[in-house]
């Protein structure tokens, strides 16, 4: 990719610079320089911690119904999910807070949430383990361990 105004933009490069171009004359800088964390495990503890912290915190919570899948070598977006059920949307929404102010506490993880503002289904993506907190009733209609978890598992 040509970017003008680079140093060495007619040069022939090693790494790819396409995949840290954010426009023309604006660079991303790699996770490296910035200090970034990928992976909570790698720089504060296993998946395995990060999973007992998880529970620890939905237990605290009161999370009901709670469901815990191991993903390693299943898929490629973390290394465990966890489903949990809240009372009510105040409950999950609390629920999903409190996680992601534990998780940055404990493992300087800066988790993704999506749905928190109306607490039905809220995802919080925390790298290496995966959140789903469903009000009762969604869970019941989107059955997401149906589509994870072995038949005999899925269907007590």
């Amino acid at each position: 990719m040509l970017v003008w105004g680079h140093p060495g933009a007619g040069a022939v490069r090693r790494s790819s610079l396409e995949d840290h171009v954010l426009s023309l004359g604006t660079f991303a800088e790699t996770p490296a320089e910035t200090g970034a964390v990928m992976s909570a495990a790698s720089q504060h503890g296993t998946s395995a911690q990060m999973l007992d912290a998880v529970l620890t915190s939905l237990s605290d919570d009161k999370a009901e119904d709670v469901v815990q899948i191991d993903l390693r070598g299943k898929s490629e977006m973390g290394d465990h999910m966890v489903i949990a059920s809240g009372r009510s949307s105040r409950q999950v929404s609390a629920m999903a807070e409190h996680l992601v102010d534990m998780l940055k506490q404990q493992f300087s993880v800066a988790s993704k949430v999506e749905g928190k503002e109306t607490g039905d289904w809220v995802l919080i993506d925390g790298g290496d383990v995966i959140v789903h907190l469903f009000r009762p009733e969604v869970r019941e209609f989107y059955q997401l361990e149906k589509m994870w978890l072995p038949e005999a598992a899925a269907a007590r």
